[in-house]
């Protein structure tokens, strides 16, 4: 594999800025880009994708199509992506012809749990206890060392609650095991938590940081249903977030937004659930909230600008728009900033969209 490409200068108004992946994350980082004046190009899988609406540059072909990536890069000045999901060496191949931001060991490292967890607790950070399990016999042993209740999650894949069992002995361990086809799976301790929050913040090439406001997150079947900001976490606490997610960035060598998933105990120490490396529905509030949105961020990342002022000028709460809910559009529309993402189909539990309502600043 080639070396990887590098930024040797910041991409100027009127470069294109790659986007794999054309969700709504996607759709956001285009609308972000076009702020500044650049343009956007869309990589997805299949048609009809939410981010193609925003933008005339876009490719549809499947991830690991070689020659399809190849025409990709050479229309594009840097490369991002929108969800991990993605096959490794498909990046790798795009970083040897263009930089892609953030890089491949980004990508590795988060793509699956085990690995995530052992990074972060090489890191000295605090995560729930946890083993690897490639059979039913491990997922039995491993349950009677770590104690129950536990949540078996599959290594790869899996979001807002897909791919995990809660089991609540060493026979469960084995079944859920059964039930998850076999994949590779890690079992995870359950974390007894007063709340959820999680952290937003960029990182620049140049080593710069900037960390936006940790908010509280209330999860409704393991999906995201609000976040609160300012939540109730302490001053100190947030500020414990930051440099646990500064931590992350300067091991990774990170560029761009990353997002860090907390679980807060009930003796206010902050336990390292999720890392994300992209921007997060838990930062959709910065749109509103801040002068320089998570999505603005990551782009001047990405493109080599400077970073944006992470401050909030207001308080906020986001909340998503789930499913049929989002047939209600006209009533929603009166209630606060809203955002549609363009799908076309309402189905159960789908993110459709978001509406941000702000408030005057609290400290």
């Amino acid at each position: 594999m080639s070396q990887a490409k590098t930024l040797d200068k910041p991409v100027p108004p009127g470069g294109v800025i790659g986007i794999i992946g054309g969700g709504q994350l996607g759709r956001m980082l285009a609308l972000a880009a076009a702020r500044l004046g650049l343009k956007a190009a869309i990589y997805n899988d299949e048609n009809h994708a939410p981010a193609f609406q925003v933008t005339p540059l876009q490719i549809a072909a499947p991830y690991d199509d070689r020659a399809m990536l190849t025409g990709f890069a050479e229309i594009c000045d840097a490369i991002t992506f929108e969800f991990e999901n993605l096959p490794s060496d498909a990046i790798a191949h795009l970083a040897s012809l263009k930089p892609v931001r953030p890089g491949r060991r980004a990508l590795e490292t988060t793509q699956d749990r085990f690995t995530e967890k052992s990074f972060a607790q090489a890191l000295g950070l605090k995560t729930a206890p946890f083993a690897a399990v490639s059979s039913a016999s491990e997922a039995e042993a491993a349950f009677a060392r770590l104690g129950g209740p536990a949540i078996l999650k599959t290594r790869r894949l899996g979001y807002d609650g897909k791919g995990q069992v809660k089991v609540a002995n060493g026979a469960d361990a084995a079944a859920a095991f059964t039930q998850l086809r076999s994949a590779p799976s890690i079992l995870e301790g359950f974390v007894d938590f007063a709340f959820e929050a999680s952290v937003v913040a960029a990182r620049g090439a140049d080593g710069s940081f900037a960390a936006y406001d940790p908010p509280e997150n209330i999860h409704e079947n393991h999906i995201l249903r609000r976040s609160i900001v300012p939540g109730r976490l302490s001053k100190a606490q947030g500020e414990e977030a930051k440099a646990i997610a500064r931590k992350i960035a300067d091991a990774l060598d990170y560029v761009g937004v990353l997002a860090v998933e907390l679980f807060v105990t009930r003796d206010g120490g902050l336990i390292v659930n999720e890392i994300a490396p992209r921007v997060h529905n838990s930062g959709h509030w910065t749109i509103e909230a801040c002068a320089c949105s998570q999505f603005e961020q990551h782009v001047r990342a990405v493109a080599g600008w400077p970073l944006g002022d992470p401050a909030r000028h207001a308080d906020a709460v986001m909340e998503n728009i789930i499913g049929a809910e989002a047939h209600a559009w006209e009533s929603l529309a009166r209630t606060g900033a809203l955002h549609l993402y363009g799908k076309r189909e309402a189905r159960l539990g789908r993110k459709m969209g978001h509406m941000t309502q702000l408030k005057p600043l609290t400290k």
